[in-house]
């Protein structure tokens, strides 16, 4: 009761208050303050991250109010609830989780080389954000045919009141959010004759204005523009033998939207209102692999994949152009597999295909340092990774050993500030003696959402 009463007063005094203002302040004060007001009110509430990579698609979590090291005790789980297996890694939007999964009785034991034959589900979950309790569920058939067959791959992509899934075997998906139920879909191997890559469908979904950008593959489709609310084709674009697994990817340079499409054979600039090409660079990474996603800084522009096949382009300031600064070579750049790396003051941090973490000068290449810790923590290892998400000045590195880490990355060196173990580590990695986590975790309402083949977690990394 006191507590009500207070407030009830307290609201008086600012209606009041707000009144004496409105008589005094001119209205360009008037106008100021209000923005000023709101700009303080919005910084205080919880971000989504609503799709792969967050609200921006460039590993950025921007909330406020967030830990500086983690507790000697651990991390406050505030809920976890069970999947089934998968790469895919959440989406949090409109105070719902969204993950996607596949459910079977067969063996998913992982293999380089070869498709494992299984029968089963794949699944959409929805749950609150808040407790876990979950929603809905979207299920259907699905055969896998595939190397590493433990599930999705793809983040779900939340669009307003819609989220648009990509299975492993090519089944697009657009749901309700609220009710899961289906709106529209398609099967990229049936209406685009694309072959399932060895190791499934890949390519996060990217939202543009009215459309949804796909990778899909076959005769001329490597990438498709849908319509984001009919699901009917808006356009289609580009042919190579395989298509890769890299999502598709929007910059602006040279005056100009430019939709980046990096499949197994070159890395190619679109124009996104229809296709047409605006520049192309001969890239071939190994096996098809295809993955990370180009980033950009300034006016330079990273892609890259496995043994030694990756480039520094220098994107033209005044038309939709890119020359080659240089490419990768033993000593020189890196070559990712399946974390996409973060450019920033000149600088590119990531991880190389055995695992070392490393940071890189843009102008020319050259190594300034590198470390195994935030990876293995100690020794190469094929395709050893960790996640980057930037947070105000430092960064939190989800370690495939289930780690999350706090660090600060700079030319000076890798600088460790904290560490724990979030969840564990459950896949195994085909003849190498580890498990592993290879699954980008969500940070979002001042929580990290994190799974692995067995549960999906929410744990807190509120300040207070």
């Amino acid at each position: 009761m006191i507590a009500a009463a207070e407030g009830i007063y307290f609201s008086k005094a600012i209606k009041n208050w707000s009144l004496q203002v409105m008589k005094k302040v001119t209205p360009l004060c008037l106008v100021v303050t209000i923005l000023v007001f709101l700009a303080n009110s919005n910084a205080s509430t919880a971000d989504d991250w609503p799709q792969w990579l967050g609200p921006r698609r460039d590993s950025v979590w921007r909330e406020t109010g967030i830990i500086d090291h983690f507790p000697e005790g651990g991390l406050t789980r505030k809920w976890k609830v069970d999947l089934a297996g998968g790469y895919a890694g959440p989406a949090v939007a409109n105070g719902k989780v969204f993950v996607h999964d596949y459910l079977t009785s067969g063996d998913k034991t992982p293999s380089p080389n070869r498709r494992n034959q299984l029968q089963g589900k794949e699944r959409v979950l929805c749950f609150d954000s808040k407790t876990g309790k979950q929603l809905w569920k979207y299920e259907y058939d699905c055969a896998y045919a595939i190397s590493y067959p433990a599930g999705p791959r793809v983040t779900p992509t939340v669009d307003g009141d819609r989220v648009y899934t990509l299975g492993a075997e090519g089944d697009l998906n657009c749901l309700n959010a609220d009710n899961g139920k289906k709106i529209w879909s398609h099967n990229f191997k049936k209406d685009y004759g694309a072959k399932t890559p060895i190791w499934g469908f890949c390519g996060h979904p990217l939202i543009d204005g009215n459309q949804l950008i796909c990778l899909v593959g076959g005769e001329g489709s490597v990438a498709v523009a849908f319509d984001k609310k009919t699901g009917k084709e808006l356009w289609r674009a580009l042919s190579a033998k395989e298509q890769g697994y890299c999502p598709p990817t929007m910059i602006e340079a040279g005056g100009k939207k430019q939709l980046l499409i990096f499949h197994a054979e070159a890395i190619n600039s679109l124009n996104p209102k229809n296709g047409k090409v605006y520049w192309s660079h001969k890239i071939t990474p190994g096996y098809g692999m295809a993955i990370t996603a180009p980033r950009k800084w300034k006016n330079y522009l990273f892609v890259g994949g496995i043994y030694y096949q990756a480039l520094m382009l220098k994107l033209d300031a005044n038309a939709p152009k890119a020359d080659i600064l240089w490419k990768t070579a033993r000593g020189k750049g890196i070559s990712p597999v399946s974390s996409t790396p973060f450019l920033e003051n000149g600088y590119l941090y990531g991880c190389d295909f055995k695992g070392e973490f490393r940071c890189v000068e843009l102008d020319s290449g050259k190594h300034v340092w590198s470390t195994f810790k935030p990876t293995t923590g100690k020794r190469p290892a094929n395709s050893a990774t960790a996640f980057i998400v930037k947070n105000g000045d430092r960064f939190f590195l989800l370690s495939e050993t289930g780690d999350l880490i706090i660090a600060k990355l700079s030319p000076k060196g890798y600088q460790e500030l904290s560490r724990t173990r979030l969840i564990e580590p459950d896949y195994p990695a085909p003849g190498q003696g580890r498990t592993v986590v290879w699954s980008h975790p969500a940070f979002a309402e001042k929580c990290v959402f994190a799974r692995n083949d067995k549960q999906l977690i929410c744990v807190s990394l509120a300040k207070d």
